[in-house]
């Protein structure tokens, strides 16, 4: 990625923040909401190929009243 790029994207980020979350969050602490939502978001575009699966095997597993899920969801997402 070259610089311009980076920078177009690095300014259009802090243009959702200035327009989402002003008066919300104080200027300088941006960082602490934009940092764990663009995390979120990466995990969320990594996992939405077997988001299904996943949510059908949590159905199942919820419904056999399983507490220790964490391994078959695992299992599920690949």
């Amino acid at each position: 990625m070259d610089n311009q790029i980076h920078n177009t994207i690095v300014s259009f980020i802090w243009g959702i923040a200035d327009d989402c979350l002003r008066d919300v969050y104080v200027r300088g602490k941006y960082r602490d909401v934009i940092l764990p939502m663009t995390v979120i978001r990466r995990l969320d575009a990594m996992l939405e190929d077997s988001k299904e699966v996943v949510l059908d095997m949590k159905k199942k597993l919820d419904a056999a009243k399983i507490d220790n899920q964490w391994p078959a969801l695992c299992n599920a997402a690949g």
